[in-house]
């Protein structure tokens, strides 16, 4: 999670900071659209959460023993 927070904080720091240069390219929305800023962050911290928790979830029910054997 760590790595992720630091990944939403560079990216919210350039979008702020970039989002003059694509003005132009956005319609009806502005660059720097706290809603949209906020739920994008959301997302990824979600997305994020979902690929590590799943993973870790199955691992940890694997008897340690039997892991150890098995490499």
């Amino acid at each position: 999670m760590g790595l992720t927070m630091a990944g939403v904080a560079l990216g919210l720091t350039g979008a702020l900071g970039l989002g003059r240069f694509i003005a132009g390219l956005l319609y009806g929305v502005k660059s720097t659209d706290p809603a949209t800023l906020v739920v994008v962050s959301l997302v990824l911290i979600a997305a994020s959460l979902a690929a590590s928790y799943f993973p870790a979830r199955r691992a940890m029910k694997v008897d340690p023993m039997v892991a150890l054997r098995y490499e």
